[in-house]
């Protein structure tokens, strides 16, 4: 019998990588499972066509130390497109790539275990499309100022109704020198900004409109906020937004319940 602990699944698009993942099974006495990766419109990791899929699944089940466990088809570059009907538009395509891709395996008596994708954008269209059976969005538990905006089947934000957000930078007021804007403490090394600025919760009369390293810049015509007044801010984007942070405060009806270490940022040294 392999040594097995957790359940840990490799994804691949290289048939070399095939012959080095053999040869570490092999040398720990283990199993690898394998899924075979497939670009279906991210242009990022992943094979393009059905007999390349077919391919690298072939090798996978024949090498030693590995098992063939299906496809990775995660369409990460439109999970972002405000209207939904260019989403769907977008996914429709991928899965009829998928399904070609299942039959094809099929066809050499190759059974998919999993055939996994789906994001917070997208994931009522691969769970509804009979090929998809396991889905991998995540940003939807805590939701963020981009994915906020994209809308739903009826229009709507989905941070307005199919969603709540449950992530937050508190922030203080730190300065009020100008009269039209006030300075709080959480700038660049608080929150990532590559997918925009944040927007502050359940405020419409304020808005945070620029950041440096240490400050963020808070518009504030009608000079309603005052030194020390905190202020929530949903992040831009939550993932590398929490990979600055040592902690998660949790809190339930205005008190804190929980902390709970960012453990997944890792060390470097």
């Amino acid at each position: 019998m392999p040594k097995l602990g957790a359940r840990t699944i490799c994804c691949v698009d290289d048939l070399a990588n095939v012959a080095d993942l053999s040869a570490g099974a092999q040398k720990h006495g283990t199993q690898i499972e394998c899924l075979v990766e497939i670009d279906c419109g991210a242009g990022r990791c992943g094979v393009t066509t059905t007999p390349e899929v077919v391919e690298i699944a072939k090798a996978i089940d024949a090498a030693p130390g590995l098992k063939f466990a299906g496809i990775q088809a995660y369409q990460g570059a439109m999970q972002h497109m405000d209207k939904y009907e260019d989403r769907k538009a977008k996914i429709d395509l991928a899965v009829a790539q998928v399904r070609d891709a299942v039959e094809g395996l099929k066809a050499e008596g190759l059974e998919c275990d999993i055939v996994g994708g789906g994001g917070t954008g997208s994931y009522y269209f691969e769970g509804n499309s009979g090929v998809y059976n396991e889905l991998q969005c995540g940003s939807y538990a805590f939701m963020d100022a981009d994915y906020g905006r994209i809308l739903d089947k009826d229009g709507n934000r989905i941070d307005q109704g199919e969603w709540e957000n449950a992530l937050f930078i508190l922030t203080s007021v730190m300065s009020h020198a100008k009269a039209d804007k006030a300075i709080v403490d959480a700038g660049l090394k608080a929150q990532s900004v590559d997918s925009g600025l944040p927007f502050i919760f359940g405020r419409k009369d304020v808005e945070y409109v620029k950041c440096s390293d240490e400050h963020g810049v808070v518009a504030d015509p009608d000079g309603v906020l005052k030194v020390n007044e905190k202020l929530r801010l949903v992040p831009g984007h939550c993932d590398p937004t929490c990979n600055v942070h040592d902690w998660y405060v949790g809190v339930r009806s205005g008190k804190v319940e929980t902390v709970w270490p960012v453990s997944a940022r890792g060390r470097a040294y």
